[in-house]
């Protein structure tokens, strides 16, 4: 496992935030370490240059690229209720979305590779910035993978909140297939219901699975046999971005999901397993939330250690209704999905 990060990354301050704190890039480190000391084979490249300007510019609006630059620049600036930036936060997201491009490129040289990173970035949209959340470092990757000759990618995303910028970005895009399983409902940011499938040619190219508060690893583990691990093995993809966040751990303040540390490495191990399947690179995983430091840093090392696993858990599709409901509505266009 290849880790790409730089310490500017903790430069960043929300001000509108308790709990997106410069403390979660310490923690995010401290599960790397823990990894290591545990047997996984983990490199730690030298520190990442920042992504250039081009790179946003190819996931959000111009017009937006440049609030967030000039925010920055005179001191901070206030997004939403739950989003501000401070005077290094133009810093840390090019470092950061540096990192998430350097993760695809060590991932296409053949090692599973993982930017250890903050802010989040699922949330920012092409022309906004929400729930902590300045650039899209994950749209950011899965556009360099498409740059660099990947004519097929995924970004799959597990943190407990539906990724609706990830999902913005790519809807009408066929060639990035976008795949959540969340916490739904009028949970934050109440969108990635089953039927938000895609736009123009993009239909069936973004895949939503809600599930209700207080899921288990057992509920996961549904979709992932039953909607996920079809599908991407019928699209093939040549490159899996996995936007990997840890606020569905049962002790996370703000999820209200019941994963265990050792869920999030069963999750790596399975997806590892996928991608060898279908003749893919190794996993690109890129963080998102995590708001319990000691959760957050334990989970970091299961998901090392998962990703170096040759033993994927052996999930089977039990019908459950939440995976069944998202296979119904994604049949027209997966084959895989289609009963009988």
């Amino acid at each position: 496992m290849r880790v790409y990060t730089h310490p500017g990354c903790e430069l960043h301050i929300n001000g509108n935030s308790h709990v997106e704190t410069p403390e979660r890039y310490p923690a995010m480190l401290e599960g790397v370490e823990k990894a290591k000391r545990r047997g996984a084979n983990v490199e730690t490249a030298a520190p990442v240059a920042p992504a250039p300007e081009s790179a946003l510019l190819a996931v959000h609006e111009a017009e937006y690229v440049e609030a967030l630059k000039e925010a920055s620049a005179s001191g901070g600036g206030y997004f939403d209720p739950d989003t501000a930036a401070g005077k290094r936060s133009w810093e840390a997201g090019l470092l950061a979305s540096g990192a998430a491009a350097s993760a695809v490129d060590g991932a296409m040289e053949g090692e599973a590779s993982f930017a250890v990173i903050r802010p989040p970035g699922h949330h920012a949209t092409r022309s906004r910035a929400m729930g902590f959340c300045l650039v899209n470092h994950a749209a950011v990757a899965a556009r360099h993978a498409r740059n660099m000759g990947a004519d097929r990618v995924a970004v799959l995303d597990w943190d407990v909140h539906h990724g609706n910028g990830t999902q913005d970005i790519f809807y009408a895009d066929p060639n990035v297939l976008y795949l959540s399983v969340h916490r739904g409902g009028a949970f934050y940011p109440g969108t990635g219901y089953t039927d938000e499938v895609g736009e123009g040619e993009g239909r069936g190219a973004t895949v939503n699975v809600p599930l209700a508060a207080r899921a288990e690893e057992k509920d996961y583990a549904a979709v992932f046999s039953g909607v996920f691990g079809p599908v991407l093995r019928e699209f093939s993809p040549e490159v899996i971005v996995v936007s990997a966040g840890y606020d569905a751990h049962r002790r996370d303040p703000l999820g209200g999901m019941r994963l265990e540390t050792e869920s999030f490495g069963r999750f790596a191990a399975f997806l590892s397993s996928v991608a060898e399947d279908v003749g893919a690179a190794p996993l690109a995983l890129v963080m998102e939330g995590g708001y319990d430091l000691d959760a957050l840093a334990d989970s970091v090392a299961a998901t090392i250690q998962g990703a170096e696993s040759a033993d994927a858990p052996d999930w089977k599709y039990s019908g459950a209704r939440a995976a069944r409901d998202a296979r119904e509505a994604l049949s027209p266009y997966w084959d895989s999905l289609r009963e009988g």
